[in-house]
């Protein structure tokens, strides 16, 4: 059993002021959090860069899939920290450009990787290994009691006696595993995940309007254990155990793709989309919190809807990141050093914390960006 991090240095008085806000802003109005890979990993998943690497090496992968795969890697030489998620992007954009070739009546189909050419089938069949490769490496036994704590901790009172009835609570989730749901059904959270039924289940996006909700879990880059079957576009939950005609056919429903232009023309994805464009945008003079956690900011979408509702939620939304870096990067440090947008961003940085005009920096690493100590600070841990 892995030994907790010692938290002595968040009692300094800087950063026990920090904890203390975060405590107030989560109790002033909605609260949501953003999650990231970073979150699985005390569950025993992988991150990204370990995903990438397993991914590469799998077996799920024929000849041609490794090829393909092979190639696209090499044309990211000397980029920075690209992972399987670039390079699943990479292939739905040269899948999408065969595509429009068949549709169009092309002569020339086929799309070059260096010197081979592959053809529109090839081209399918990669992308779809690879996601089953991705599924068959996350779907794996999980540690979840970190996140049963941490369930435990956001769904009741943060104080004694300053509960906040009735509110539910947005998770926007970027992660393809289910630990988040399963700890959410074992602490008898009532929640939606736009699936209707139960193990196995059919896509309802009216399941996020019902009554009696807890939580709402917005699946942002899909699930997998969601599957398309042919012929029908919107997902299913079905597991791989079981025996049906159309098992072996089915589609692993996740979107690792970077931009994700394509995918957002279609549901589910436009309506997961649109659900979290709502929650990034309260209205009608309501507040909202943003707590953003395991999530390393490298996926452009993804930074320019929170930054789009910084700027639309006319001053409403509040956004709290954790980061593993030292200090404020990246769209991080623009928000941050940006005027109109620094009041409303708290970054928990590595050695420091930083809002607005203040900053209390530390020599020593705080760790509180780890979903651990998130997790211990929300159950108040001090």
């Amino acid at each position: 059993m892995t030994t907790p991090d010692d938290l002595a240095v968040l009692r300094e008085k800087d950063f026990a002021d920090a904890i203390t806000k975060l405590e107030e802003l989560l109790l002033q109005g909605g609260r949501a959090f953003l999650m990231g890979a970073g979150c699985s990993k005390c569950a025993g998943l992988p991150l990204t860069a370990e995903l990438t690497e397993q991914s590469l090496a799998s077996d799920k992968l024929d000849g041609s899939s490794k090829e393909i795969l092979s190639a696209i890697q090499q044309l990211f030489a000397g980029a920075t920290a690209s992972n399987i998620e670039d390079y699943l992007s990479e292939l739905i954009d040269l899948l999408a450009i065969a595509e429009r070739r068949d549709s169009r009546g092309a002569t020339i189909k086929e799309v070059s990787l260096g010197d081979t050419s592959y053809s529109l089938e090839q081209l399918r069949t990669a992308t779809d290994q690879i996601k089953r490769s991705l599924a068959h490496i996350i779907e794996k036994k999980a540690a979840i009691s970190i996140h049963r704590d941490f369930v435990q901790a956001v769904h009741r009172p943060l104080r004694v006696g300053k509960s906040i009835p009735g509110q539910i609570v947005d998770y926007l989730v970027l992660n393809y595993d289910t630990v988040l749901e399963d700890a959410l059904a074992l602490e008898c959270v009532p929640f939606a995940d736009g699936m209707d039924g139960g193990a196995t289940g059919w896509w309802d996006p009216q399941t996020f309007d019902r009554d009696g909700l807890a939580a709402r879990v917005f699946k942002l880059h899909g699930s997998i254990d969601w599957c398309e079957f042919p012929d029908d576009s919107l997902p299913r939950r079905v597991g791989s155990r079981f025996q049906l005609d159309a098992i072996d056919e089915r589609k692993i429903l996740i979107w690792p793709a970077s931009t994700k232009y394509r995918e957002t023309q279609f549901d589910p994805f436009a309506q997961l989309m649109n659900r979290a464009r709502s929650v990034l945008r309260p209205h009608g003079g309501a507040q909202r919190v943003l707590v953003i956690c395991g999530y390393g900011f490298g996926d452009t979408h993804i930074n320019i809807e929170v930054e789009r509702g910084l700027r639309e939620s006319s001053g409403n939304l509040t956004v709290i990141a954790f980061t593993h870096e030292n200090e404020p990067s990246g769209c991080l440090a623009t928000w941050h050093t940006d005027p109109t947008l620094s009041k409303q961003v708290l970054i928990f940085a590595n050695r420091g914390f930083f809002h607005g005009a203040d900053s209390a920096c530390s020599t020593a690493d705080l760790l509180w960006w780890k979903f651990e100590n998130i997790t211990r600070l929300l159950g108040g841990e001090r």
